[in-house]
């Protein structure tokens, strides 16, 4: 049974009406294609289904009370050209046309966006041979940029230090929560449910489905897709199917420009990535509601949605510091770790970093934003998964790692889970 829009627009589900109604719906629950999680690749997986298949009964089961809850919810909504990823990779390739694919999505349903083009700022000679393999690296995937000298450069973000720059005129900006309110509306619009509190606690096979538990009751289903994200390993090891890599939870920080100086940042600098950590480093970006965004850093957090420094999950930082993946990495990575936790704790030490991309900034231009957390795949080996994850087993498509440029080629990769699942369909 699908959800109901009301005549201004809001969308109610099944378990907002009365008690004999929702037992309706609870006797109903039947599937022939469930899907964990409410964020925007979930989504993006229940809309193209039911482009290619409208005939079948498809249920999103989002444990919050609102979709799009936790990392697309907390996105910063650049749309990102692939100009940094490997050529041939699955990112590099998805982000492409699932770039091409969102703005159109966004351009049908009225959804602003902004294509307000970026810079990706060398600030020192030694940075200057890595900005000059990322230029390739584009070129190679087909973006459209240029290199540019520091005049140029001065022209599109003058308050911007710098000695040479890649100028990205196609990226942009969007609100992905935004997004995914309109693919929930289209999902039930089309007949379709996105059942909220909706907890999965247990997945049970027998003869010829899958019985979901949740803390609703049971949803049998035909096939089932896990697109959970912060919790896409915990789901997988329900399904019966061990992870290849667990998820450990890092927390992004933010600051926001204070209104008198937001003409600092015209649109989107980044810095060139420091090859020794596997972020991409502090940055600046224009949001779509006219804010400005700086940061972030990149430290462990101690609970998998751990929002603030004070979150504390006992089970979440107990599995994360007991994993050789995670040991491994940290002794890979000790020296720069201290430097992303020093600047969790000292405003200064932020605003220095900062600094590097634009000088003029102070302590007193910047307001705490809130933060993120990024779900990131270790490998046992201790080296973070840099491509996409999907483990497929019998009537089961698990995604297992979806990081960074996942809200932008959301889309295609729903097309990418949607074949995966035609290979099972009976």
């Amino acid at each position: 049974m699908p959800g109901f829009i009301s005549t201004t627009g809001e969308l109610f589900y099944p378990q907002q009406f009365n008690t004999p109604l929702r037992e309706k719906f609870a006797s109903m629950n039947h599937a022939d294609v469930a899907i964990v999680g409410g964020g925007i690749v979930g989504l993006a997986t229940a809309y193209n289904l039911t482009q290619r298949y409208p005939d079948l009964k498809i249920v999103v089961l989002e444990k919050e009370k609102q979709p799009a809850a936790h990392q697309t919810g907390h996105n910063s909504g650049v749309l990102h050209s692939g100009i940094y990823y490997r050529p041939g990779s699955l990112k590099a390739i998805n982000c492409r046309t699932g770039k091409e694919a969102m703005e159109a999505f966004c351009a049908a349903e009225s959804i602003d966006y902004d294509i307000c083009g970026k810079v990706i700022v060398a600030v020192q000679e030694s940075e200057l041979p890595r900005l000059q393999n990322i230029y390739e690296r584009g070129q190679a995937n087909g973006v459209r940029c240029e290199m540019i000298d520091q005049n140029r450069l001065g022209e599109l973000e003058p308050h911007t230090a710098g000695i040479q720059a890649i100028h990205v005129p196609e990226a942009g900006i969007v609100n992905y929560r935004q997004v995914c309110q309109r693919m929930v509306a289209i999902v039930c619009e089309r007949g379709h449910r996105v059942e909220l509190n909706t907890r999965v606690t247990a997945v049970q096979r027998r003869a010829d489905e899958i019985i979901v538990k949740t803390s609703r009751g049971d949803f049998p289903t035909r096939y089932l897709v896990n697109c959970a994200g912060l919790q896409c390993d915990r789901v997988m090891t329900l399904t019966g199917v061990k992870p290849q890599a667990p998820i450990l939870p890092f927390r992004g920080e933010y600051f926001e420009l204070k209104p008198e100086v937001k003409h600092l940042c015209r649109n989107l600098i980044y810095p060139v990535p420091d090859p020794s950590f596997p972020f991409l480093g502090v940055h600046f970006t224009r949001m779509i509601n006219g804010a400005v965004e700086c940061g972030p850093n990149a430290v462990l957090a101690f609970a998998r949605e751990g929002y603030s420094k004070f979150d504390i999950s006992p089970r979440d930082l107990i599995e994360a510091i007991t994993y050789r993946g995670f040991l491994r990495m940290a002794a890979k990575y000790w020296r720069v770790g201290l430097g992303e936790m020093w600047r969790s704790w000292s405003k200064a030490a932020f605003v220095k970093a900062l600094q590097r991309l634009i000088p003029e900034i102070r302590g007193e231009h910047i307001t705490a934003a809130p933060a993120g957390v990024r779900a990131q795949a270790i490998s046992p080996q201790g080296e973070m998964v840099d491509d996409w994850l999907i483990q497929s087993g019998a009537h089961i498509v698990n995604v297992g790692n979806a990081p960074s440029p996942a809200a932008t080629s959301s889309l295609n990769i729903g097309r990418l889970i949607v074949d995966e699942l035609e290979l099972q369909f009976d």
